[in-house]
């Protein structure tokens, strides 16, 4: 059930499904580049994890003051403003030629996708019921794997052809299409919706949401589990491919290439399977509790073989992938145990916590490579290592997130 007319639903769907697609283009473009900007200009893997990780340092700098904007100026007012900031990032990381300029683009960057999901999730917990809205939001984040997917094959084979300035070009012309497409589409945020939004439990600002029990329980494995998702498949899976597992770069392109495509088909099956387990009564906190261990023991199984199943790499880091993504369905689930007035906070809130830990992870894993080495430790060793302390840091925000007691009374519709 939806608030909207069909057809308009599926419109404002397109709309912002394909923002989606090119923020997670966009976010995980670095990837399938590392090799290229790492010869350009001489990384070393700290260096690697601080420039992907510029993007959610921007995307986690905006989320606080985002979630008000949301709730006061609706989803398509504020996506529209930041998306001309991506627009302009991604010429200046075309143009720049040293690594701070690349920096700099990539925090802006973040900055400017940084609504493109949070947008739409505001708006459909207002227009969506709660099993529509379940299942819109793992079909944006299929849209978002389909984006990552984009990211991989494609860009290689794009790359020797016109290279990565062009490559940063196109994405700018293909921004400012989204930009129509959602000015075009997504209706406005009424009267009613933004008085309820100054006057009503937001105004409170963000202590409400931090307060709240349900919150606190999800956030340590959104930290940790989700954010060290986005870590991987963003960043540390190449890497690994490539200096543990021995691939090329073009194997390591086609390795990530079907890690997202694992992860866009198992949104898929999400979406279509969250009705009825909503239905069911197998809510998130069951599934993600019966569902995340199996990633710690993939992790495990990767990180102690190392190069011994380096010809099973790209397929052991897509079935790890995978087994994460029951932690995605804390996102929707925190939106809706707030009222539709605080969604757009908590979701911010909670946005926040998912891109500080992947910042976090993103660099901390980069650090401890360069610092096991520093140590004495061979590359292999090192990684080995350092994805070592991910997942012992995995492993306790699981058994915190088992433990707490979360309060969740029924749903607000």
């Amino acid at each position: 059930m939806t608030l909207l007319p069909r057809r308009t639903a599926v419109l404002v769907f397109v709309a912002f499904a394909y923002a989606y697609f090119l923020s997670s283009l966009i976010r995980a473009i670095t990837a399938t580049l590392s090799p290229t900007l790492t010869q350009e200009f001489t990384l070393n893997a700290g260096d690697l994890g601080l420039l992907a990780g510029g993007y959610f340092f921007g995307f986690a700098a905006t989320q606080l003051p985002l979630g008000g904007w949301l709730d006061r100026f609706g989803p398509k007012k504020v996506i529209l403003y930041l998306l001309l900031v991506a627009m302009f990032s991604c010429g200046a990381f075309a143009l720049t030629s040293s690594f701070s300029g690349l920096l700099l683009a990539r925090v802006l960057s973040g900055i400017g996708v940084s609504a493109c999901l949070m947008a739409p999730l505001t708006g459909y917990r207002r227009w969506f019921d709660a099993a529509v809205l379940m299942r819109a939001n793992s079909w944006m984040l299929m849209i978002g794997s389909l984006g990552m997917v984009a990211s991989t094959l494609p860009v290689q084979w794009l790359l020797p052809v016109i290279g990565w300035r062009a490559l940063f070009w196109l994405l700018g012309l293909m921004v400012v299409a989204a930009i129509a497409l959602i000015a075009w589409q997504v209706p406005r945020w009424n009267p009613t919706q933004a008085a309820e939004a100054r006057t009503g439990p937001v105004r409170a600002s963000y202590a409400e949401v931090w307060r709240h029990p349900y919150f606190r329980k999800m956030a340590p494995i959104g930290f940790f589990c989700y954010g060290g998702l986005i870590a991987i498949q963003t960043l540390w899976a190449t890497p690994w491919m490539i200096r543990v597992a021995g691939y090329t770069a073009l194997q390591a392109a086609s390795g990530l290439f079907w890690i997202n495509v694992a992860m866009l088909v198992a949104f898929w099956a999400w979406g279509l399977a969250n009705p009825w387990l909503t239905r069911h009564g197998y809510h998130a906190e069951r599934l993600i509790a019966w569902g995340l261990p199996v990633s710690f023991v993939l992790l495990a199984i990767i990180v102690i073989a190392g190069p011994a199943l380096s010809t099973e790499a790209g397929a052991l880091w897509a079935i790890y992938c995978v087994s994460c993504t029951f932690v995605a369905l804390a996102q929707p689930s925190v939106a809706m145990a707030f009222a539709p007035s605080l969604a757009g906070r908590a979701l911010s809130a909670f946005n926040l916590l998912l891109f500080a830990g992947a910042f976090t992870l993103q660099w901390g894993i980069g650090l401890a490579v360069d610092g096991f080495q520093a140590l004495g430790l061979t590359e292999t060793q090192s990684f080995q290592s350092a994805m070592g302390v991910f997942l012992i840091g995995s492993v306790a925000a699981y058994v915190s997130f088992v433990t707490a007691k979360s309060h969740n009374q029924s749903l607000p519709s």
